[in-house]
């Protein structure tokens, strides 16, 4: 299982939110590109990144962040928010991002999804951001309606490999993952599945390692010293 450290990026400044509530965004770090270099530093070898602008409002406000950490460290880097066509998809791959991250647009417009896996394989991944078992849009302020499951099933068969699953209920909240849903998701599909939302402690690693789970992002609990990220990633190994 891989660790993959967070930058969340709003303003073009590292921040974190708790539950997706843009009203609790608190600064973390002052500069994405040092930070980058320590996670770097302490074994990570992807980086999850969101522009929490681009989400919200489709901007591109902090692509120019994500660049400066990929050139200047060397960083692979997977980058989600506001992916909503694919001139975004192009744009986004154009920064030098590893995979590309479609969330509220694979509910709104499936055949994007569909279109972006014929061209670009396990380079797009889709996240799938849930409360109360149903699948949220547009910076999780809004409910689709449609059960993750459902969903998860629906982007695997049009070739999803690489399923990034977050309870917002648990986001940003220290409480550990929901490991019934994602136990449940494990279940239900054979893709690759990342961990987000609430990932706090060893033991949270060490139970979705064993769980099966392929990944997991770790953000807060990184930021506040809660968890060592040089041996979150020897543990999840």
């Amino acid at each position: 299982m891989k660790i993959l450290p967070a930058i969340d990026l709003k303003d073009g400044q590292c921040v974190r939110l708790q539950k997706g509530d843009y009203g609790t965004a608190h600064k973390v770090a002052e500069d994405a590109v040092q930070t980058a270099r320590g996670f770097l530093a302490a074994g990570a070898t992807l980086i999850h990144m969101v522009d929490l602008d681009g989400a919200k409002d489709g901007s591109h406000a902090n692509y120019d962040v994500v660049r400066q950490v990929i050139e200047q460290t060397g960083a692979a880097v997977e980058l989600g928010g506001g992916i909503r066509t694919m001139s975004d998809v192009q744009a986004v791959l154009a920064l030098g991002v590893s995979r590309v991250i479609i969330g509220s647009a694979a509910v709104r417009d499936p055949e994007l999804v569909r279109q972006a896996v014929a061209q670009y394989g396990d380079r797009i991944a889709v996240g799938i951001d849930a409360r109360g078992g149903t699948v949220r849009t547009d910076g999780w302020l809004s409910d689709s309606g449609e059960d993750y499951l459902t969903f998860a099933k629906k982007m695997e068969s049009f070739g999803v490999k690489t399923i990034i699953f977050t309870d917002i209920d648990k986001d940003g909240m220290l409480e550990g993952p929901n490991f019934e849903q994602l136990g449940a998701l494990r279940r239900a599909v054979s893709c690759a599945i990342v961990a987000s939302g609430g990932v706090t402690s060893l033991s949270d690693i060490q139970r979705l390692r064993d769980a099966g789970i392929d990944a997991a992002i770790a953000g807060k609990a990184v930021y506040t010293g809660a968890l060592d990220l040089a041996q979150a990633i020897k543990e999840a190994e």
